[in-house]
């Protein structure tokens, strides 16, 4: 696709965005999470889609930032992702009243819309996405991490828990991140032992370049329908990577049992066979408990950017 000003490449990258976080909420019966036909008494399908349409301005700044960086007039320090990921939040904060929907996709996806950004009229190509991402975390800053912190406090998320170092709750991190000249991508290294959204940032993706993406290509051709693939490549990201959102809020091992469930649906042929569509309505059953310890947010998070990615690159439903 050529674009005739840098304009309607940010418009284009942020669409691709917004389209991703839709499909991914809309995929049902996603277990354990809002979708199209299940909402949380507190927390509906309706702000998702309201988060959704609200982030896309940021998301055009990003690629606006990273367009800029394409064409030598700043540095990649200088693009100011925290900025980005905390004006996202806010966004996400003003258009509906549930508080926290997409924090972790928006701390996934802001890089994502630099990185096509910075491609300017490159034809996309997933690895040239992949590399200048690696180039945008890898160039963050001490100030990006004090914004990131102000976008977490602002959006509140459920399950945070303590963190060993710089915990986000500990009003001294902030000066202390200045202090020391701490860049984010130093703070996710150190959530990344126990945080899968952290751990992508600093190891450049893995899951969803790696296991999700291939793996919802392979879907789309084989059942050619985006709500069975979204909901098959959820079920396999869970399968192999236990969600850390759950085993913040339940142990490891209940994650763990909670992965193993997940393979035992797609196994069983998930919304493909009668019994796979009986084994993972009864696994969303049992994922919906009041106190949402068993909601795979994480997984979800990376969905969306599993699809953000085949979007991008070309996928219309």
């Amino acid at each position: 696709m050529s674009f005739h000003s840098s304009t309607e490449l940010a418009e284009h990258v942020s669409r691709c965005l917004e389209l991703a976080i839709l499909l991914e909420v809309s995929a049902y019966p996603k277990p354990g999470n809002v979708h199209r036909t299940a909402d949380f008494p507190e927390t509906k399908y309706e702000h998702f889609l309201a988060s959704a349409v609200a982030v896309a301005p940021p998301f055009k700044h990003a690629a606006e930032r990273g367009i800029k960086v394409s064409e030598g007039k700043i540095d990649p320090a200088d693009v100011g992702i925290g900025t980005v990921i905390k004006d996202a939040v806010k966004d996400m904060s003003l258009w509906q009243r549930d508080g926290n929907t997409l924090l972790g996709a928006i701390i996934l996806l802001s890089p994502i819309a630099v990185a096509a950004g910075m491609l300017g009229k490159e034809k996309f190509s997933p690895s040239k996405l992949r590399k200048n991402i690696k180039v945008i975390v890898e160039s963050s800053t001490p100030m990006d991490a004090v914004n990131v912190y102000d976008a977490i406090q602002i959006a509140k998320p459920n399950g945070l828990g303590k963190a060993p170092k710089l915990d986000v709750t500990d009003p001294a991190s902030k000066q202390k991140i200045l202090d020391d000249q701490v860049t984010l991508f130093e703070v996710f290294k150190i959530a990344s032992t126990y945080d899968s959204i952290a751990s992508e940032w600093v190891n450049n993706y893995p899951i969803t370049f790696d296991l999700g993406y291939p793996f919802f290509i392979q879907q789309l051709e084989e059942v050619k329908d985006v709500n069975t693939a979204t909901v098959h490549s959820f079920l396999k990201i869970l399968s192999e990577v236990p969600d850390t959102f759950i085993a913040r809020k339940v142990g490891l091992v209940k994650a763990k049992k909670i992965s193993a469930e997940a393979g035992r649906v797609l196994e069983k042929g998930g919304l493909t066979t009668p019994s796979g569509r009986k084994l993972l309505l009864k696994f969303d059953k049992k994922l919906r408990d009041p106190a949402h310890e068993f909601s795979p947010g994480t997984t979800a998070d990376i969905t969306e950017a599993v699809l953000a990615i085949s979007i991008l690159d070309g996928y219309r439903p």
